[in-house]
C-alpha cells in the first residue's frame, strides 16, 4: 500500500472537464487503486497528476466499486507501464527466493 497524493481529470458525458484531489490506495508499475468521489465508469480514460513531481499519465478504469460512503473504490491501468510515475523502486523481475 502507498498513499501517493495525486489529481485525477476526466470528462462527463456532457464534455465538462472535471479534476478531483485523492489519494491512491495501491499502487504498481501497471496502475493501481484509488478512492474518488466523481463518477468514473469501467472503459472510462483519465489522467493522472502527480501532485508531488506534476509528472501526467493517461489511463483508464479497469474496476469500480461503489460504497454508501459517497466515494467509489477505483481500480486504473496505465495506458502504458510506468513505474517511474511513483515515488518507489520496484525490485528486478529476477528477484525473488533461490531455487
Amino acid at each position: 500500500m502507498l498513499q501517493v497524493p495525486v489529481i485525477v481529470q476526466s470528462r462527463t458525458r456532457d464534455g465538462e472537464d472535471v479534476r478531483e484531489n485523492t489519494q491512491t490506495v495501491v499502487v504498481n508499475a501497471h496502475g493501481g487503486l484509488l478512492k474518488l468521489r466523481m463518477e468514473v465508469k469501467v472503459g472510462q480514460p483519465i489522467v493522472l497528476i502527480n501532485e508531488r513531481s506534476k509528472v501526467q499519465q493517461g489511463c483508464h478504469v479497469v474496476r469500480v466499486e461503489t460504497s454508501e460512503a459517497g466515494h467509489s473504490a477505483v481500480a486504473f491501468e496505465f495506458d502504458q507501464p510506468a513505474p517511474q510515475f511513483w515515488p518507489i523502486v520496484f525490485p528486478p523481475a529476477d528477484w525473488g527466493p533461490r531455487s
